[in-house]
């Protein structure tokens, strides 16, 4: 069946095409041109049309975690992300027993052999504990390469991505052993300095948990992990585009010096996401979401966050000075490439049909995937 879309603004990673027609053929575009539509077409009347947001680094929503185990949970977390414009997401878990660990990858695998999440993000347990941040901090480890291996050997293919800290004992070889494995490598919650980030990097971590949260601040003669992650073409720095992690003039200069082909916009949402405020727990830990923050009942650090990726559409443009096209790169494209699915984040012959409908105020009113209307 073919489908035709027409009277759309198309913002694409580069541009906008004003009266732009989408051409769709079951889960496919198959075309995309401006001008005069075919009989039977769905007129959009001028909206803004975006290629589906990709969410790579996210804990849950709408009161569901994805470290749950609990399968009505995990599919009410992806759904919720998905109404709000997310047609790919990621699903971020953390710090555990390696008994917990293969626990919830067992709860997860069918759920990313359906497709509704696009794979795991292990955020930890290989983290440091002076940058732990809403991570049991008791629970932290050396990266083990026999423990890497079980948990490769029995969920290698649903594994996407692992944040580490590369000052552990073994984190230049564990980044290698993830690597190998065709895990992408995200360098976070970590004290590490310029050279031994840059180590790592050159090991094959390829992505920068949360920039700026939970690493020490860029210092004049110790510049850290912050310098090695912002100033290496290959590495894709993650924001987290809430108004509470950073201020809307970090994210502008961060943007301004990357490119938004090197920043991927992220929730790091927990379960409050889409959700009332109130007592929640990401992994063991108590948290409290008052006024928009998620965080630690017993510190107060930030745990997460409540964020969904159209409030983060509408924050950089409003907020921080981006234009839609870039906008579209940091909240589909970028995030894509850097989690290898070259199938979706842009509209274009052959990428997956995921598409966003916004109203005037970048609003969510429609939200396409894989060619089915789903809101």
């Amino acid at each position: 069946m073919t489908t035709f879309l027409s009277g759309a603004t198309l913002v694409t990673d580069r541009e906008v095409l004003p009266d732009a027609v989408l051409i769709i053929e079951g889960d496919r575009f198959v075309g995309v041109r401006q001008g005069s539509a075919p009989a039977g077409a769905l007129d959009l009347g001028g909206a803004v049309v975006m290629a589906g947001f990709v969410d790579q680094h996210c804990h849950g929503g709408g009161q569901g975690d994805f470290f749950s185990g609990d399968d009505a949970q995990i599919r009410t977390a992806a759904a919720t992300h998905l109404a709000h414009g997310t047609t790919t997401i990621v699903a971020s878990l953390v710090t555990a027993t390696t008994e917990d660990l293969l626990s919830q990858l067992a709860a997860l695998a069918p759920v990313v052999a359906e497709g509704t999440i696009a794979g795991v993000h292990l955020e930890g347990p290989w983290i440091s504990p002076d940058q732990c941040g809403a991570h049991d901090i008791n629970l932290l480890r050396a990266p083990d390469p026999v423990e890497i291996t079980t948990i490769l050997d029995a969920y290698a293919s649903d594994i996407a991505m692992v944040t580490l800290a590369p000052e552990w004992e073994g984190g230049i070889a564990a980044t290698e052993q993830f690597v190998d494995a065709g895990v992408v490598v995200a360098i976070g919650h970590t004290a590490a300095d310029l050279g031994l980030t840059r180590q790592a990097i050159d090991a094959g971590a390829t992505v920068a948990t949360h920039l700026l949260n939970r690493m020490p601040e860029l210092d004049k003669r110790a510049p850290g992990p912050v310098l090695a992650l912002m100033d290496d073409p290959r590495v894709v720095c993650e924001l987290i585009i809430d108004g509470v992690h950073l201020h809307p003039g970090i994210v502008e200069f961060v943007i301004d010096h990357c490119g938004p082909d090197r920043v991927a916009a992220v929730t790091d949402a927990m379960g409050a996401a889409g959700a009332p405020e109130g007592r929640y727990k990401i992994g063991l830990l108590d948290v409290d979401v008052v006024d928009g923050e998620a965080r630690l009942t017993s510190d107060g650090a930030l745990a997460g966050s409540v964020l969904t990726l159209d409030t983060a559409l509408k924050t950089l443009v409003g907020r921080c000075g981006q234009d839609l096209p870039a906008a579209s790169a940091m909240l589909s494209a970028t995030p894509t490439r850097a989690m290898g699915l070259a199938d979706r984040g842009r509209i274009a012959p052959g990428m997956r049909a995921d598409l966003v409908v916004l109203t005037e105020d970048l609003s969510v009113s429609r939200v396409m995937r894989a060619g089915e209307w789903v809101v």
